[in-house]
């Protein structure tokens, strides 16, 4: 190979270190915050896990709250992603919630973790985003749930409503099923499969087949509003 061919090859191989060594640290927080717990985890740890030089890490994190942050990036910025596009490609009702749900719980069973350590870290992600995880697919949420009544996939409610009832339920259920699967890793394609079948029964069908407080629709007449 000539000294030119050399020089055009060399940004290319650099630009492949840097991508290996800053998925090496991530990886390696990954793994040191799931054995140990984020707090118990130092910076030494995790470079003692990369088998890279301390001085490399610098290049590319400050500080562990510099990793939480790039995990919690790499992991928003997919999930948002994902959900917007199910979301938008559903064709009916049970279409827009199961895909939806369906994204999100994927996302966090495949990464349970970080979606772990984002709730448990609440106030850094306020610091460091200005809201809270969730808070932050709300507006795309708001847009496509909009446009999916009108579309005529869902019933014209009040969206607000709507929309708190969609984010509290996958708020919720994901917090469990990211629990589920740190445990049982092996089981988490089921957990992912079930929360959103759940999830979207519930949506569809309510409580009507379960709660005798409904008879045929309706609230049992020993129950006031």
């Amino acid at each position: 190979m000539d000294i030119s061919q050399a020089k055009k090859d060399a940004p290319g191989k650099r630009e492949f270190n840097r991508i290996r060594n800053r998925k090496a640290i991530l990886d390696a927080a990954r793994e040191c915050f799931r054995h140990r717990g984020y707090d118990n985890t130092t910076i030494r740890d995790i470079v003692r896990s990369t088998g890279l030089a301390a001085g490399t890490f610098y290049n590319y994190f400050s500080s562990k709250q510099d990793i939480f942050a790039a995990l919690l990036t790499d992991f928003l910025g997919q999930l948002n992603h994902n959900l917007t596009e199910s979301r938008q490609a559903a064709s009916s009702a049970e279409d827009f919630i199961y895909s939806a749900y369906f994204a999100l719980f994927k996302a966090t069973a495949r990464d349970p973790l970080v979606y772990e350590l984002a709730h448990r870290n609440d106030h850094a992600i306020r610091e460091l985003f200005g809201s809270d995880i969730l808070g932050l697919t709300m507006l795309s949420l708001e847009e496509d749930v909009k446009e999916a009544i009108n579309r005529g996939l869902l019933p014209d409610l009040d969206q607000e409503y709507l929309c708190a009832a969609f984010f509290g339920v996958g708020y919720e259920l994901s917090l469990r099923l990211a629990h589920r699967a740190h445990q049982d890793p092996h089981n988490a394609g089921a957990e992912t499969r079930n929360a959103s079948r759940f999830a979207t029964n519930l949506f569809l069908n309510g409580l009507r087949l379960e709660n005798p407080l409904f008879r045929n629709g309706a609230l049992s007449p020993t129950i006031t509003e």
